[in-house]
């Protein structure tokens, strides 16, 4: 399985030479250095860390530092384990976009965009009540739970809260342009995440 860190850079358009419209998300992926190689032997399970967005030094604890250094890597802000990725890679090895070809398929991670508390109509796509004959219920959440039995509500009922601002997966997303000068990555499809965000990028299957 091929890995690597990006940081999503937005969503654009090109027009293929047979007028397809593809629409992509642009990644900056890489390069990524390897900073650490996890073996079952030593420790239990196959792995390999790559470090992602360089930073100035003044800007990481001294054990990240010292870590960094002894894989002679720069200081980086993201460190982040691939687990069955990366056979053959070593510490000091580097992870650049051209470990992706046009047509492979992906799995990308990342934190989705935080839209703050929220009712059961946006977040949970629940009706609005009535609004004829002055009933003041349009967006409340109505009942929740039941009288004398069981007296209590159900753990995991779907109500208002924080919505977002978690761990996604986008899986189906497949690679439609490889620009290694520039450390470029065109994926068909949406991306978790706000602009600027860093996510982590694997073959899918």
């Amino acid at each position: 399985m091929a890995a690597i860190l990006a940081k999503k850079l937005g969503m654009t358009q090109l027009f293929e030479a047979d007028g397809r419209v593809e629409r992509v998300t642009v990644l900056a992926a890489g390069p990524c250095p390897v900073t650490a190689v996890r073996t079952t032997e030593r420790d239990g399970y196959d792995a390999v860390q790559l470090g992602f967005d360089e930073v100035a030094e003044r800007k990481l604890t001294r054990p990240e530092r010292g870590h960094l250094a002894k894989a002679g890597a720069p200081p980086m802000r993201t460190l982040v384990e691939f687990r069955d990725a990366g056979a053959g890679l070593a510490i000091g090895d580097t992870v650049t976009v051209e470990t992706f070809a046009v047509g492979d398929k992906l799995k990308i991670a990342g934190v989705s965009k935080g839209k703050g508390f929220q009712g059961t109509v946006k977040r949970h796509n629940f009706s609005r009540g009535p609004v004829s004959h002055g009933s003041h219920n349009v967006r409340a959440p109505g009942s929740i739970g039941a009288s004398a039995t069981p007296s209590r509500v159900f753990k995991g009922i779907r109500g208002p809260g924080q919505m977002g601002n978690r761990r996604v997966t986008q899986r189906g997303l497949e690679v439609v342009r490889v620009i290694a000068d520039d450390n470029l990555l065109l994926v068909r499809g949406s991306v978790p995440g706000p602009t600027g965000a860093t996510v982590e990028v694997r073959t899918d299957g």
